[in-house]
């Protein structure tokens, strides 16, 4: 599992919600039976999580480290901008999840950098992928494109409103299917009682 993020702060953060969520796993008792150490480096735009155990044979005799030891191989964050760097296609996902994000590549990529955005998504998905979309509603758009000259010029030339990415991305970019997970759905959060979207490549 690996989450992509262009600011590092936000990397940063990840880092340390998985590692509160493995002191709360491992408990008060793991902790007599192994020594965990993790660093972290923001080199190159990749942040590099490593845990050390206390003893060999001590990590041998506690489930929990190597339980501890998993997680962290297969789960990393990376700082990236998503829409100018260059994939592999060698390695493909099973699902990829684009949450309140399309918005901001919107205003800061232009019309450009939103199709590069899905065309990218569709390429890393494996045959029968799940692309997860959350776009922002048109009326987010009007209380943030004023955040740079860039983003209010990119507002003013949209050619393509949150509405019509359903159409784009089943038409242009080549999913098959859509459903919508919210429907029907109650008790959202004030301000984010949006529309999720799942697409079937």
């Amino acid at each position: 599992m690996l989450g992509v993020d262009i600011d590092p702060a936000r990397i940063s953060d990840a880092y340390w919600h998985l590692r509160k969520i493995l002191r709360e796993h491992s408990g008060s008792s793991s902790t007599k039976i192994f020594k965990e150490e993790v660093k972290e480096k923001l080199n190159a735009s990749k942040l590099i999580a490593h845990v050390v155990p206390r003893d060999d044979k001590e990590t041998k005799k506690d489930s929990s480290f190597s339980e501890t030891r998993n997680l962290f191989d297969v789960v990393s964050f990376r700082q990236e901008n998503f829409v100018d760097s260059r994939h592999s296609h060698e390695k493909q996902y099973d699902t990829i999840l684009c949450l309140s994000v399309a918005k901001w590549i919107h205003l800061n990529w232009g019309n450009d950098g939103l199709i590069t955005l899905f065309s990218k998504v569709w390429k890393l998905l494996v045959p029968g992928g799940t692309f997860i979309l959350e776009p922002q509603p048109w009326d987010s758009y009007k209380k943030n494109y004023q955040v740079s000259k860039t983003a209010a010029e990119h507002y003013r030339n949209i050619m393509f409103p949150p509405d019509s990415f359903r159409e784009i991305l089943l038409d242009k970019i080549g999913f098959r299917s859509v459903e919508d997970l919210t429907a029907g759905l109650a008790g959202s959060k004030t301000g984010f009682n949006r529309p999720i979207f799942a697409f079937h490549k």
